[in-house]
């Protein structure tokens, strides 16, 4: 029996470090999978919300009888709609445990910072963006972006995601002459040829949660100490630290509206006594 080892199918990219995972008891709690995935920052997850959609993206269709996936022709120039699946069969895996397995499945997602809109862009080839023009024909042969490269991504309440173009018609997949199929941008309704499984990597999702906190001054909960604020900042007579004995709410109140620091000043010169006055 052969002792060669299996070669690894998973797709890297270009500057992807190997990262060891910490072996685990099979007999651990689920709960710590958040953990396991804070460790692998280059695991494929699903969006929770529209902004967590950001760097490689992968994208499905559940379309019968084999799911595809929207990939990239360098070669050709054009977008088309692979099977996931050449002979389906009951030992495929599941669509929701597929990764991509090449270049061609990955798009890469930018955004300008808060914006709702996100660019499609493909990840061979010179780099174009996906667009869709008022006919409603989807392509991938524009180097600068504008209002047709735009899209708006919809999470639906089962995890899929709808993307919605300038002209606010939903991108689909049709069926045309032969059976083929191809990508559509002018639905007008969300139904099932407009919902998408959409994979992202784990540190761009931690990434736009990080960025959410920041926008919503979500700070842990520091309690003010004045007196070491007073000595830190300022103490004056060698040291001599005062402060008042008022309710420290109003202290709170000036953190939460960015006056902190005016406050303290305007308390210490309540305080402060001066023998040369």
């Amino acid at each position: 029996m052969s002792t060669d080892k299996v070669r690894s199918t998973k797709l890297k990219f270009k500057g992807d470090k190997t990262k060891k995972k910490r072996k685990r008891d099979d007999g651990e709690a689920s709960g710590h999978r958040r953990v396991e995935d804070d460790e692998d920052p280059d695991t494929w997850v699903l969006p929770e919300e529209p902004t967590e959609i950001r760097g490689p993206t992968f994208m499905t269709h559940p379309s019968d009888p084999s799911p595809i996936s929207i990939n990239f022709d360098s070669t050709r120039n054009r977008i088309i709609l692979s099977s996931l699946s050449k002979e389906p069969t009951s030992d495929d895996p599941s669509l929701l445990e597929r990764t991509p397995t090449e270049v061609a499945q990955v798009w890469v997602t930018t955004r300008v910072a808060g914006s709702p809109t996100i660019n499609l862009r493909t990840g061979t080839g010179e780099g174009k963006f996906m667009s869709c023009d008022k006919h409603g024909l989807v392509s991938a042969d524009r180097e600068a972006r504008g209002p047709e490269e735009e899209w708006t991504p919809v999470v639906l309440p089962d995890g899929m995601v709808a993307f919605m173009n300038v002209y606010e018609k939903y991108l689909s997949v049709d069926e045309v002459a032969g059976g083929s199929l191809q990508l559509r941008g002018d639905s007008e309704d969300i139904g099932f040829r407009e919902r998408f499984w959409v994979k992202i990597q784990a540190k761009y999702k931690k990434e736009a949660h990080e960025e959410k906190k920041k926008r919503e001054g979500v700070t842990e909960d520091v309690s003010i100490d004045e007196a070491s604020t007073n000595r830190q900042h300022q103490a004056w007579g060698a040291g001599r630290s005062v402060t008042s004995k008022e309710d420290k709410r109003e202290l709170k109140r000036a953190r939460k509206d960015g006056r902190l620091a005016e406050a303290l000043l305007d308390r210490r010169a309540k305080l402060k006594s001066d023998r040369f006055c």
